[in-house]
């Protein structure tokens, strides 16, 4: 018989992967991680399901128990009935029953990961306050660094052509973890060599039966059969009394077993030999051994022989064992054997398992349970017989307690290493050093030697796709493409396409009613694709969310929360630039069967609530991603980054104010207003409308939406060369807490607004006082020049004649003289004013309307961009800070930025943070679940880093001094205008 203890090689993984869980019993609670978890999280998996004899575990429960209680770390762990240590076990050690591991930091497993289960998304930096992500690290035994086609899908799941890689997981592969010496410190080889060497003996007598003789063999207990391997030594032991006893049979003559290797496997396999009356042999006198018919058959022969030596070195005095690799060898030996007798060379254990490989003549592997088959290739002469061959690929899982005590133990060093390296602690340099040689991918690259199997990776993605393509006639790259669904093609639509189409991972549907637009958007991309939907189409909307990864919606404020409804029915998250509005709030928690939001689709409540349960943004698993534009977004992301920093150096905020706004570059604002319009003119005229709260100067101030351009900031000092002017913007006390700033009793400012040209507030406010910003009551003008007219009428209550000199006196009532005449003046330029030339603008629609309507657009036709014309973006923000013990510090963060050929400024700063939070999400990297803003640190780095790489870079500053609130405080009580 020969035993082969070459290399090991998993099974080929052909059959599907079982997607089938082990059940929970009720009394097994499942573990619940905070997003705000603080500690290192170690992962223990369950094997593969198919693999039914896997019943080994990397850590046994005892070790749990010092992991928990040493090293104040959490362990998690799924369940499964077939592992060799109850789940009790764990739980009672401090272990937290969890199904997916999703949390855990360090994900611990025996053989290969599933597929279907393998979780590769980053996860929370362990650490107090930290929001952060960080990648997680996989250990297993691969089969991958050999280049093993069957495995070249997975190690595919653990690379990336995504420009930022810093967040795909590690994978580290046990086999590769070797000491100073250059020897394996973490695996089973011994293990294997013992159960190799029963179960290959069994084989063996199996084979002996077949030829009418019954061998001592017969009684040898196979690993499975008995709890430890005190307790198989103790059976097999007996065996070998016999054989002293009674000898082995004469027709099979002495008994030689033939090692081939020097490592762990073969001294396992010596190891449990010594149990039987054995006695060493050198290649040399087998000859002699075999023919003499007086050798005592009360002894065994074990034959060691260093295999591969022997192979490459023909020409050595050692005479060559008999023990084949090619085929041709294999016949050889045959022919050989059956020249001794019948029974010689009649069974192979190959240990290795190594398919195609260590002995080239092996087919496949073999089971537990069915551990032998009979092979005979079809290239043999018809005389020489088949072989029994043992090749089971488990062998250590079939020695399941004593093979995970001891692997255990010799893992422990390297994981403490690895959680004290996401603490960022100093750990043993020794196993840090043998982590990172035992390393085949981080940060979504192939490491050091392992560089090579790139190719094989490619080849299978090659070869996966042709086999597809030939299937279905369609070329495919494999894997499979992630889906945005973008609803809506408006202004800022374009810099958010272009983005994600660069990511060719990644297709992009938008989807629109204006279908020129759709497809000016996409034809330049080969991975987007146009779509033409009707909002008032649920089913086709519903249809485009289900089939969509992540949703965007660029739709008019009103209908977000329609859409977000179908994202949770569907379990996708949305990705939306506007300020999360009361209804949308709600669908973050809500009573169950209520719906959360009036609106006015029937259609669209029909189509949510036939189902016969309502699912929340949290209980389905979805995140609904509000204010990731401009304002809110970049300010957002920009003032959450800024606080940060000050809050890790330990300094206190005293007063926070922000300013931001979308304006004309300046030689582009010669017009009425000072403004143009490069996002939705109604959303502008609406702001206008809202009141506001903010703290200033140690005051708490409110301003009613009917007064919030009388009572508006005349000077913003933020920037020597602009001068701009700010109104208050909706409600800021709410962000000393969204923004940790502090109590907000302890706060000087808290104060948030909107930058405009010196003369938008004054003039906008003689609009509001004309009428022309009023919702109601609906009016029908014959012509423009009705327009301003009509709204004045209704606003005063008086028929107002229809001439300028009348109109003019009209507008005397109501304001100044001299506010009176620049009103007058915008309205001329504008088209508006009686006996006017109105040549220039559309045709008013035959039907009512409110004011403000038909304001908005005269508004958006006279006051657009020119295809030569660009805009700005001003972002500011001011935090007074002060250190402990030292002078208060003026902490300032800007974006200035301008508009291009390609797009405006204003499309850039809304659109390109919708994209980079979409692709994010489809990374995997973001958590939180339910409704938010951008408040996610790991969200907010990504949209910042992203926009400096697209050169929208926040620029910071510090000076010592006093910053602006005082400033303000005198500009707001001196510049409150009087009509």
């Amino acid at each position: 018989m020969t035993i082969a203890t070459l290399r090991r090689s998993p099974q080929h993984l052909s059959r599907p992967l079982s997607k089938r869980t082990c059940s929970l019993p009720a009394r097994r609670a499942l573990a619940t991680v905070s997003p705000e978890h603080t500690k290192v999280i170690v992962g223990i998996r369950r094997e593969d399901p198919s693999r039914i004899w896997e019943r080994r575990c990397p850590v046994t429960p005892d070790e749990v128990a010092q992991l928990i209680q040493r090293l104040d770390v959490d362990v998690l762990i799924q369940d499964c009935d077939r592992r060799v240590f109850p789940i009790d076990h764990f739980i009672k050690a401090g272990a937290k029953v969890h199904p997916t591991l999703e949390p855990a930091h360090i994900v611990l497993g025996i053989k290969e990961t599933p597929l279907d289960e393998l979780v590769t998304s980053p996860v929370p930096m362990p650490g107090p306050g930290s929001t952060s992500s960080v990648p997680r690290t996989h250990l297993m035994f691969s089969h991958t660094t050999k280049g093993q086609p069957y495995n070249m899908e997975l190690l595919s799941r653990f690379l990336s052509a995504e420009e930022s890689l810093s967040s795909q997981p590690r994978l580290i592969d046990y086999e590769l973890l070797v000491g100073n010496d250059g020897k394996r410190t973490v695996g089973f080889g011994w293990f294997a060599g013992v159960a190799g060497v029963l179960e290959s003996l069994s084989a063996l007598a199996h084979a002996h039966l077949e030829l009418g003789v019954a061998s001592p063999f017969l009684h040898t207990p196979r690993p499975h059969t008995h709890p430890s391997i005190p307790s198989l030594r103790s059976a097999f032991r007996t065996i070998g009394q016999d054989i002293v006893e009674n000898g082995t049979p004469k027709v099979l003559g002495p008994f030689v077993i033939g090692l081939t290797g020097s490592g762990k496997v073969s001294q396992g396999c010596l190891s449990i030999l010594e149990e039987l009356p054995i006695v060493n042999v050198a290649v040399k006198d087998l000859p002699g051994l075999v023919s003499n018919p007086d050798t005592d058959l009360h002894k065994v022969a074990p034959l060691s022989a260093t295999y591969d030596n022997e192979i490459i070195n023909p020409s050595s005095d050692i005479p060559r064992c008999s023990i084949p690799y090619t085929l041709p060898e294999w016949r050889i030996a045959l022919t050989r054997a059956a020249e001794v007798g019948p029974a010689r060379f009649g069974t192979i254990g190959d240990i290795s398992c190594d398919v195609e490989g260590g002995l080239e003549f092996l087919p496949r592997a073999s089971t537990l349970s069915d551990p032998f088959f009979k092979h005979r290739p079809s290239s043999l002469p018809s005389h020489l017989p088949s072989v029994t061959i043992m090749s089971v690929d488990i062998l250590p899982s079939s020695l399941p307690l004593d093979a995970s005590q001891h692997f255990s133990g010799v893992l422990m060093p390297y994981l403490r290493a690895l959680i004290n390296e996401y603490r960022g602690q100093p750990g043993s340099r020794e196993h840090l050093e043998a982590l990172n040689v035992a390393t085949v991918t981080r940060n979504g690259e192939l490491q050091g030697k392992h560089r090579w199997l790139a190719v094989p990776v490619e080849n299978w993605e090659a070869t996966r796709a042709a086999e597809i393509e030939n299937k279905t006639g369609v070329a495919e790259t494999l894997p499979k493409k992630k889906r945005v669904l973008m609803l809506g093609s408006g202004m800022v639509a374009g810099p958010a396409v272009q983005e994600i189409c660069k990511r060719s991972d990644v297709e992009i549907i938008v989807a629109s009613n204006m279908r020129s637009e759709t497809e000016a958007l996409t034809r330049k991309y080969s991975n987007a694709k146009a779509a033409c939907l009707d909002v008032q189409d649920v089913e086709e909307m519903a249809r485009l969310i289900r089939d969509a990864d992540v949703v965007i919606s660029l739709l008019p404020v009103p209908f977000h929360p329609a859409v977000a409804e179908l994202c949770i029915q569907h379990r996708k998250h949305l990705v939306t630039a506007s300020y999360i509005s009361p209804a949308m709030r709600a669908l973050h928690e809500r009573s169950v069967n209520t719906p959360s939001f009036p609106i006015t689709c029937a259609d669209i409540i029909h189509f949510i609530y036939r189902s016969s349960y309502i699912l929340t943004a949290q209980s389905a698993d979805v995140l609904l991603l509000n204010e990731i534009g401009l304002d809110p977004g970049i300010d957002h992301c920009s003032a959450l980054s800024l606080l940060a920093q000050l809050k890790r150096d330990n300094k206190r905020v005293v007063s926070f104010t922000s300013f931001c706004g979308g304006l004309p570059a300046p030689d582009c604002a010669d017009v009425p207003l000072g403004y143009k319009f490069s996002w939705s003119p109604r959303g502008v005229l609406n702001a206008a409308l809202n009141g506001a709260r903010f703290k200033l100067d140690g005051k708490e101030m409110e301003i009613a939406g009917e007064n919030l351009l009388s009572e508006y900031f005349p000077d913003v000092p933020i920037s020597n060369v602009l001068k701009l002017e700010g109104l208050a913007n909706r409600d800021s006390l709410p962000y000393a807490e969204t923004y940790g700033l502090g109590e907000l009793e302890s706060l000087q400012t808290v104060l948030r607004g909107t930058l405009r040209y010196p003369g938008f507030s004054d003039l906008m406010h003689a609009f509001k006082v004309i009428g022309l910003l009023n919702t109601e009551p609906s009016i029908q003008p014959r012509g423009w020049s009705d327009l301003a007219r009509m709204s004045l009428e209704k606003r005063i209550g008086e028929r107002i004649g229809n001439d300028r000199r009348s109109f003019s006196s009209a507008l005397s009532t109501v304001m100044t003289a001299e506010r009176a005449g620049s009103a007058l003046r915008a309205l001329d330029w504008l088209g508006l004013a009686p006996e006017n030339d109105q040549s220039t603008l559309p045709s008013i629609p035959p039907k009512l309307q409110a004011p403000i309507e038909l304001f908005t657009s005269v508004l958006a036709h006279k006051l657009k961009y020119n295809p030569e014309e660009r805009d700005m973006v001003v972002l500011s923000h001011e935090v007074v800070a002060q250190p402990t013990g030292a002078a208060m510090e003026v902490h300032t963060s800007k974006l200035i930025a301008y508009g291009n050929s390609e797009a405006s400024a204003m499309a850039r700063c809304v659109g390109l943070p919708v994209a980079f939070a979409a692709l994010e999400i489809l990374r995997g990297g973001i958590h939180v679940r339910g409704v938010h803003g951008p408040t996610d640190r790991t969200l907010y780095d990504a949209v910042l880093d992203g926009l400096q790489e697209a050169g929208l870079e926040m620029k910071e500053s510090v000076s010592k001094g006093q910053g602006m609130e005082r400033v303000l405080a005198e500009g707001l009580r001196s510049g409150r205008v009087v009509y």
